[in-house]
């Protein structure tokens, strides 16, 4: 059976953990006072005797104790101790912090109850004006009455609206989006409340079993009575947005609207483990038979085939980039799952259709099977003496198979997550057009570690769309100006995508960060260049240029890395050079992983230095260190996400603010 006190920090809400009772704390004041309490076994055979006594006689005596509801500055409760318990140090300091705890709970739960009933009052003005609008075209002067402003057009002469239906349908939208989040966080108090008053009556029992004083039925009792446990305003706000939802949302279907209001949480598949053990299974199988053909082929060595290396290798690359970036996400849902960050409530992501880790293991060791098993049968093809140019065409149906696999209508293969990739790489690409949310930015984060991708990517595709598989011409988009160019432009567009973000964020919020945080990518896009023209030239002064610009980029990053996106290195901070709050119990991990990533900054040292190792192809080692990149991208994931999950918490942001359409204003404005 599970303890109380796991299954409490299991359940509370994860960004209000500090407004919750401290039951921990409690628990060792309560451990506290007995040890130095009476101690029956270190006492004479006769005074055990006697203290025995006195404990059955005291179980039958009532402790005294008043609680008194005070009024200063708000409303808090004093408990007053009478008798043998005035005089314990221990009891009194218990009963100070269990004052201290109950008067919390009292505070924030009238503070968010304040939050969510005016937020409730204005979504039902919202809602009015909208069902108003839906109804009937409004004139000017009735839009003047309700004191509105919105975004519909007037007539030239600004007697008539026109009401614009695509606004209407964004305004309806928004509405609902508002109440979703209105119904989610009432009940997240709901939780809060209930929580709360359970942990209250198991802290009481527990001193009653210690001290054989009765104090559950008194202090309990104003427990009971008090604010956060009396008040019933959450649930007539739920019962009116249930009402509300259901009448306007859901043409009067109260389960369709359910779905909206309390989605269905995606359970852990039991098939997803296994078939994910034997996927596993199967691709390590396979990975050592492609090694072993491979090697007898000598394909990976330095004075290898060429051909191979520069036609059959990007696309194993590519995809071993691409599916190392998504088991790392899975490491990193683990890892936040453990220590209890909401990145689900970050991403803004659907209890009923979000990835599991299971899920994104399963995908990573499905695909990779697909992967080396057909790179396995075209290399034992060419071994076998098959046509080069015949067997060339499969890696080009293999990455036909995963396009199509991804765009795929039928609602098979977890459509509503590729579709939500989709959109997020749309949004990303169409920087800065679409308002910028914490996925697409995340998203757009993690193509800057996959620029070696991303270039792979581009000359596949021009590999096999040109059809130079068929007359094994790989030099051909390497040789045309137009693909070479392309090739170059695909290393500046993560950064410029992401510059554009940032300019649109400072657009929308005022931010002048997010204008610095710009220039982070601006330096980016310098360094790039810069390697683009060494590239080119292989001249001294542009190799100069390089170690410059990269070294001015590469601090900037890391400044921006551990102060902004981690938030650590914060000199007033009690955990010295981190931050207050941490969500790992042991430091020196966060001081190894800024060090780890202070190392894998420096990969770009290689394109400079071009270090060579005599028996592997220097395409081996590209690959191996953008492996690294994605490996650095992984572990700043985690912190980036524990810096996000602590700002929510440090303002008790536990459900998203949706913007409401419609702009309300005074009757004298």
């Amino acid at each position: 059976m599970v303890k109380f006190s796991k299954r409490f920090e299991r359940q509370m809400v994860p960004e209000w953990k500090e407004a919750f009772v401290d039951y921990g704390q409690l628990k060792k004041d309560l451990k506290k006072m007995i040890i130095h309490g009476e101690d029956a076994e270190n006492k004479p055979f006769n005074d055990r005797v006697l203290w025995s006594l006195r404990k059955w006689r005291r179980k039958r005596e009532h402790a005294i104790i008043d609680v008194h509801r005070r009024f200063c500055e708000g409303e808090f409760y004093e408990t007053e101790m009478q008798g043998s318990l005035a005089a314990s140090e221990g009891v009194v300091e218990f009963f100070a912090h269990l004052d201290f705890q109950l008067n919390k709970v009292n505070r924030f739960y009238r503070t968010k109850e304040k939050e969510f009933v005016e937020r409730g009052d204005a979504l039902k003005r919202q809602l009015e004006i909208l069902l108003l609008l839906k109804d009937e075209a409004i004139s000017y002067v009735l839009r003047d009455e309700l004191g509105i402003q919105t975004s519909i057009k007037c007539d030239p002469d600004g007697n008539n609206l026109r009401i614009d239906r695509r606004m209407l349908h964004c305004a309806e939208k928004m509405i609902r989006g508002a109440f979703v989040e209105l119904y989610k966080g009432l009940g997240h108090l709901e939780n809060y409340r209930n929580l709360n008053m359970l942990a209250f009556a198991k802290i009481l029992k527990k001193f009653e079993k210690a001290t054989s004083k009765q104090v559950l039925p008194v202090y309990l009792g104003v427990v009971e009575r008090s604010y956060f446990n009396t008040s019933n305003k959450v649930l007539k706000i739920s019962d009116e947005v249930e009402e509300l939802f259901v009448k306007s949302f859901s043409e009067n279907d109260r389960r369709k609207a359910m779905k909206y209001l309390k989605p269905a949480t995606k359970k852990e598949s039991h098939a997803a483990i296994f078939f994910t053990g034997l996927f596993t299974g199967c691709f390590l199988a396979l990975l050592v038979g492609y090694s072993i053909m491979a090697g007898i082929t000598g394909t990976y060595r330095a004075e290898s085939d060429v051909m191979y290396m520069e036609t059959v290798f990007p696309v194993l690359s590519m995809f071993s980039l691409i599916f190392l970036h998504l088991f790392l996400y899975g490491c990193n849902i683990v890892m936040w799952r453990k220590v209890e960050i909401n990145y689900s409530f970050i991403f803004e992501l659907s209890p009923s259709e979000e990835l599991k880790q299971g899920d994104v293991f399963l995908i990573c060791a499905t695909s990779m099977v697909a992967v080396i098993g057909v790179l396995f049968i075209h290399l034992t093809l060419v071994a076998k003496g098959f046509s080069f140019a015949r067997a060339q065409a499969i890696p080009g149906f293999l990455l036909l198979s995963f396009v199509v696999v991804l765009v795929c209508p039928f609602n098979i293969i977890y459509k509503s997550s590729r579709y939500r990739f989709l959109s997020v790489i749309r949004n990303i690409i169409l920087a800065p057009l679409y308002k910028v949310v914490m996925l697409d930015f995340f998203m757009a984060d993690q193509l800057c570690s996959q620029v070696p991708m991303l270039r792979e990517m581009e000359y596949v595709a021009c590999y096999f769309i040109t059809g130079s598989y068929k007359t094994e011409d790989y030099q051909y988009c390497m040789s045309t100006t137009y693909y070479r160019d392309l090739a170059y432009a695909v290393s500046f567009l993560p950064y410029y995508w992401r510059a554009m973000q940032c300019a649109r964020r400072w657009f929308d919020e005022g931010d002048t960060s997010h204008l610095t945080n710009l220039g982070k990518y601006v330096s980016a896009m310098l360094a790039a260049g810069a390697k683009v023209a060494y590239d080119r030239e292989r001249g001294s002064g542009w190799l100069y240029l390089v170690v410059v610009m990269s070294s001015v980029a590469t601090m900037y990053q890391l400044y921006w890395d551990f102060v902004k996106d981690w938030g650590l290195l914060r000199l007033r901070s009690k955990n010295r050079l981190l931050r207050d709050e941490l969500m790992l119990r042991h430091k020196f991990i966060y001081f190894v992983s800024m060090g780890l990533n202070l190392i894998l900054r420096l990969a770009w040292l290689q394109t400079v230095f071009h270090f060579k190792f005599e028996k592997v192809d220097y395409r081996v080692t590209m690959v191996f260190l953008a492996a690294l990149e994605v490996v650095r991208r992984g572990q700043w994931n985690f912190y980036r996400l524990e810096n996000e999950h602590l700002n929510n918490a440090d303002k008790f942001r536990a459900v998203k603010t949706v913007p409401l359409p419609f702009h309300e204003v005074d009757e004298q404005d």
